[in-house]
């Protein structure tokens, strides 16, 4: 099925690793260039961009500036902007409870997980609004819709980004550019499985192994496994394409059926 994304200008933001890479890769295997925004230029980024249409960005996401500074980067290199996809995120789990987050606590994952999207996308509509359309993609979580203490403050910083990708696909539909989410339960990437990923604190928290960890959270979807980065990429890059022409304010959980309501 053709796409419809040679020629394309894609902004993905976290695109070092995990799902932002594969996002990335995925993107230009479908004949999109790929302006690749992360704090951190790692290895396997240099290596995709090596042999693809991907232009690594080194920025940081959670300063005021970060997000307009890569989509100028990408409107200068390339003259406009055709998809952003909002990938940056980061969770760190709270055993401790609520009392044990702070105000910096909260201020830096609202940074990271909401207002980095915020700013991003302010920085793009006006490039997409130019072109005459075009999509964003926000990669959100289960967590917007399945409120955990473990993460209260991201299940929250989620729920204000849906509601946010949800009010403004209303407001910029006229202008022709579709805005709409993609929703991952447990991802098999460092965020989950690292040497500091959710797993191994949670685990040191609750006397457990990581493996343990990372069984019974497999185990709470009707699949039974984690979801692979490349199948989230997938997902975004049709809802980029034209083949999801029509799909607008819309919310695609990819979790193997763990959230169980209609």
């Amino acid at each position: 099925m053709d796409l419809h994304l040679t020629g394309k200008v894609a902004v993905v933001t976290g695109a070092s690793k995990g799902i932002g890479l594969a996002i990335a890769r995925a993107l230009t295997a479908e004949g999109a260039t790929v302006v690749a925004g992360a704090r951190s230029l790692t290895t396997e980024l240099s290596d995709l961009a090596a042999g693809a249409a991907v232009e690594p960005v080194a920025v940081d996401l959670g300063t005021p500036d970060g997000p307009g500074r890569l989509v100028a980067a990408a409107v200068a290199a390339h003259g406009g902007l055709d998809i952003l996809v909002n990938n940056v995120g980061a969770v760190r789990p709270r055993p401790g409870g609520f009392a044990s987050v702070t105000d910096d606590d909260w201020l830096a994952t609202l940074t990271i997980n909401f207002l980095a999207a915020v700013r991003t996308t302010r920085a793009a509509l006006p490039h997409l609004i130019e072109r005459g359309g075009g999509a964003v993609v926000t990669v959100n979580s289960v967590n917007a819709r399945l409120p955990d203490p473990l993460v209260i403050d991201y299940s929250a910083a989620k729920a204000a980004l849906g509601n946010f990708s949800k009010a403004l696909s209303k407001e910029v539909a006229p202008h022709g550019i579709r805005v709409n989410t993609v929703s991952p339960g447990p991802v098999s990437t460092g965020l989950w499985l690292g040497a500091e990923g959710v797993a191994v604190t949670v685990a040191a928290a609750a006397g457990a192994t990581p493996e343990d960890v990372a069984r019974g959270a497999a185990a709470g979807s009707a699949t039974g496994r984690f979801t692979e980065p490349g199948e989230v990429a997938d997902l975004v890059v049709l809802l980029a394409s034209g083949r999801a022409g029509n799909v607008t304010g819309a919310d695609f959980a990819i979790d193997g059926g763990l959230i169980q309501t209609l």
